[in-house]
């Protein structure tokens, strides 16, 4: 008979798909599970491993669990075949998740909860099958989980090529009135990444079988009043963001200052030039670690900057995120290094909060636009694909910290456009108005994640609930048959 010692904290096992745009949340929830008095295992692929611990700044009480996922080096979206990646990153994951949990259960540190990313719906089925209470870590808004839910309840059906006409808009219950081109890129009939919708289909129907689901969500109350209701009496979303950096937020952690470290020697160097600006002046640009530019894009961008007479920081990287010359592609470089600086990386937080800043160009990736809402910084919304055109809506229509770019017939953003938002951001009535709603949301940012803020509380409250108690009940005796008799459970799974 395997004997499992009693404890008195949860243990969560929070795993997380292998993205930047994953990863960095993830890392920050666990942290702040830690700073609770948490035990805490992070699982995840070797490559997010290898982004994490170059990175540096992990807690000694933080513990990984780590397996391969066939990509060691990680997964590349424009060269890898998407399909292939996530079949084996889920027989493999799977495999994987059933040996930690059964492991710590027979070394007396049972896992009480597991906590798992997006694109990742089969982790719940693995904890399921193994008594374990599982919850989702959804990295995205709450407005972008209802869009979610009511388009696989019906509303797909008034999605259709009509929807691209001026006059068309669609009305969701705890949602603005949203227009084509407001709803996430894989709802709309452009659509070519034929892999998300059914992960995002197969996750609701996990959680709607559930009896109480949990749904963290990485927003406030504040921010998403409405959109963080229960839907249809079925799932209920808590928030506990935003998760960034304490340094930022609360200010308990003030070393816990960025996911990244000083990856690159410029760093001071970008950090020293923003020094020498204005308060409020500089535009800063940055699509996240995914999106490329084109060639024409980049020029439009270049001239549009050049147009705006502004300093601006712009970060360029390469396909592989590495430092080459692709500066050079730009046919205005001369004059674009007179009026700004070009780096292939920079710590965002450290740019967003630095009092030179004055405006974001942004992708609306969901942890770019929190870091804007934390740091108080206005934008001009530059969305791409998947949720990033609700979180521009958002940005411009609810929140009011910004206006949104409009782009000609061939998709690209001209140039006229790109300076006419900038001085819209950066001057005039339009700019004060929002700059003071920047400010606003800054403010409550920081005061949910404080202690006896709502995040705050509602994370503890999360803590509390999966406190150990029903696992530890079902687990504390456990033969060498019954450990035997689980894994053979899962089976099917793989």
């Amino acid at each position: 008979m395997t004997k499992l010692m009693a404890q008195t904290h949860p243990h969560i096992l929070v795993f997380t798909f292998p993205a930047q745009g994953h990863i960095n949340p993830a890392f920050q929830f666990t942290k702040r599970l830690i700073r609770l008095g948490v035990k805490v295992t992070f699982a995840t692929t070797i490559s997010a491993y290898n982004k994490i611990t170059k990175a540096g700044q992990i807690p000694d009480s933080f513990n990984f669990s780590v397996f391969s996922d066939g990509f060691d080096d990680g997964y590349k979206p424009m060269v890898d075949d998407t399909t292939t990646y996530l079949t084996q990153l889920r027989n493999r994951g799977t495999q994987s998740l059933k040996e930690t949990i059964l492991s710590n259960a027979e070394n007396g540190t049972p896992v009480t909860c597991l906590v798992y990313t997006l694109l990742l719906p089969w982790a719940a089925k693995v904890a399921r099958d193994l008594n374990v209470p599982s919850a989702l870590l959804w990295i995205q808004p709450a407005s972008v989980l209802r869009v979610y839910y009511y388009y696989f309840n019906g509303y797909d059906k008034l999605i259709g090529d009509e929807c691209n006409e001026p006059s068309w808009s669609i009305e969701l219950p705890g949602l603005p009135l949203l227009k084509s081109r407001d709803l996430p890129s894989f709802c709309q009939p452009s659509n070519t990444y034929n892999f998300a919708l059914p992960l995002f289909k197969e996750q609701l129907e996990l959680l709607v079988l559930e009896d109480q689901p949990t749904i963290l969500v990485n927003s406030f109350d504040a921010l998403e009043e409405e959109a963080l209701k229960e839907i249809d009496g079925k799932l209920k979303m808590v928030a506990v963001g935003p998760l960034i950096p304490s340094a930022f937020l609360d200010g308990k952690d003030p070393s816990d200052k960025c996911f990244g470290g000083d990856l690159f020697e410029r760093t001071k160097e970008y950090i020293e030039w923003m020094n020498t600006k204005p308060e409020g002046s500089i535009v800063y640009i940055s699509f996240g670690s995914i999106i490329m530019l084109s060639k024409k894009q980049k020029e439009a961008m270049a001239h549009g900057l050049l147009a705006s007479r502004r300093p601006f920081l712009w970060v360029i990287r390469d396909k592989d995120g590495d430092v080459k010359e692709e500066e050079e592609e730009l046919s205005c470089m001369a004059e674009l290094e007179q009026l700004g600086l070009i780096v292939p990386w920079c710590s965002q937080l450290e740019v967003l909060s630095h009092p030179s800043l004055g405006c974001f160009v942004t992708h609306c990736g969901w942890n770019s636009t929190l870091e804007s809402i934390a740091c108080g910084v206005p934008v001009v919304a530059f969305p791409h694909w998947t949720d990033q055109s609700t979180n521009a809506k958002l940005l411009e229509d609810v929140w009011g910290t910004g206006t949104r770019v409009t782009a000609n017939e061939d998709g690209v953003v001209e140039g006229e456009e790109i300076r006419r938002c900038i001085e819209m951001v950066m001057g005039g009535h339009g700019g004060v108005t929002m700059r003071k709603n920047a400010k606003k949301w800054k403010g409550l940012a920081r005061e949910v994640m404080k202690e006896g803020g709502s995040s705050y509380m509602n994370l503890k409250a999360f803590v509390e609930q999966v406190d150990g108690s029903s696992t530890l009940d079902k687990m504390v005796m456990m033969s060498s048959k019954e450990v035997k008799d689980l894994e053979s459970k899962l089976e099917s799974v793989i």
